[in-house]
């Protein structure tokens, strides 16, 4: 088995797979690249056994089929080092010898027999639902919820992107119990009612790969895997089993205090005052009456405070709430709008953030955080 291939389309083609290998495999055939060659096509699969991510180059200089496992860390480390050249591959499959030339010299690696890769997960034809959606859509869903999600053990299918989809719309949502984001697209229409968790690595693979497609995504699940192919990769994953929680039960709908302010401003001004805030609890208080707004932290341990006043559109009856800096500046830094709509009802029940204007048409944001308590 024999190929000619440019060292620097290898190695980013090698480099964006390579995130899917975990440093505590299980298996140790999974530390390395299963490379298939057939034709004139160059199939490399990488793997965790939850995720798979395969990548596909075409070859012009190619001879003989098969398939073997080379070691990813010291391929990787290897090809990091080449300026752009044509590297010939010369594989024995009955050694599992492999040999890089390159222009200078040559490279001895050992592999391991193909055959002894893991299988790639396949979705069930009689059980699949497939969904054809652009790529900028796929990558901003996962963009405006990927940092909402969980890390909690007890309740895994809060660790994952909730993908809904109905006749008329696409809805990504993600929530840790503390704050909430749903993310939907009313462009879309799926016509087909369906879901699915996906979950949190697959969501940062595709968030690394997705900006440099340019074509629409195929995705794919039954009720354990879920693919999705791009035009030069392929990645499977298990999906998380269970049920999401419902999640619009949740969204307060009654909010008749309605606060409009500049985003940055208030971003920048958490930012300083959250300094004083207690270490432990991270609360800031935003006091609304009139078109002021007052933002303000403090930490009796240290008897330190902060407070800014920022003007705002206000409309409602004065109102203290006290929520968690952390969260808030996240939630802030996670809309992209000019200005930011705060809807409200009392200083017990979720706070609503939503865009003042939306990026895209056929796009709905809202993003919802908790309040705590404030001692007064």
């Amino acid at each position: 088995m024999k190929f000619v291939v440019s060292s620097s389309d290898l190695l980013s083609h090698l480099q964006a797979i390579s995130r899917v290998i975990s440093s505590k495999n299980t298996l140790p055939i999974l530390d390395n690249f299963l490379f298939k060659l057939e034709n004139n096509q160059l199939e490399i699969t990488a793997s965790d056994l939850e995720s798979t991510f395969i990548t596909r180059l075409e070859l012009e200089n190619a001879s003989e089929s098969g398939s073997i496992a080379i070691p990813a860390k010291i391929l990787l480390d290897t090809l990091k080092e080449f300026a752009d050249q044509p590297l010939t591959f010369d594989i024995s499959l009955d050694s599992m010898s492999v040999v890089i030339i390159s222009s200078n010299g040559q490279f001895n690696i050992i592999g391991q027999n193909g055959i002894d890769f893991p299988q790639i997960p396949t979705v069930k034809e009689e059980k699949k639902t497939s969904l054809r959606i652009s790529y900028d859509v796929l990558l901003n869903g996962i963009n405006k919820t990927l940092f909402a999600t969980a890390d909690d053990e007890l309740r895994p299918v809060m660790n994952g992107i909730f993908v809904e989809l109905t006749g008329n719309s696409l809805t990504f949502v993600a929530s840790d119990a503390h704050k909430l984001v749903r993310y939907r697209r009313n462009d879309v229409k799926p016509g087909t009612e369906a879901s699915f968790i996906l979950p949190k690595k697959p969501a940062s693979l595709l968030k690394n790969i997705l900006p440099k497609e340019s074509n629409d995504i195929l995705v794919e699940f039954d009720d354990k895997n879920a693919m999705f192919t791009l035009t030069n990769f392929t990645l499977v994953s298990r999906l998380v089993e269970g049920n999401y929680p419902s999640y619009n039960s949740v969204i307060p709908t009654d909010n008749p205090n309605s606060l409009s302010i500049d985003r940055l401003e208030l971003y920048n001004s958490l930012r300083r005052v959250s300094v004083f805030a207690n270490q432990a609890s991270n609360l800031v208080k935003l006091s609304l009456a009139g078109n002021e707004l007052t933002v303000s932290a403090q930490d009796l341990d240290f008897s330190i405070s902060a407070y800014e006043r920022l003007t705002c559109q206000y409309e409602g009856d004065d109102i203290e709430i006290g929520f968690k800096s952390l969260f808030l500046i996240e939630i802030l830094s996670n809309l992209s709008s000019g200005d930011v709509i705060f809807k409200l009802s009392d200083p017990s029940r979720a706070g609503i953030m939503v865009p003042a204007e939306n990026e895209t048409e056929g796009e709905d944001v809202l993003m919802l955080l908790m309040p705590m308590m404030i001692n007064v």
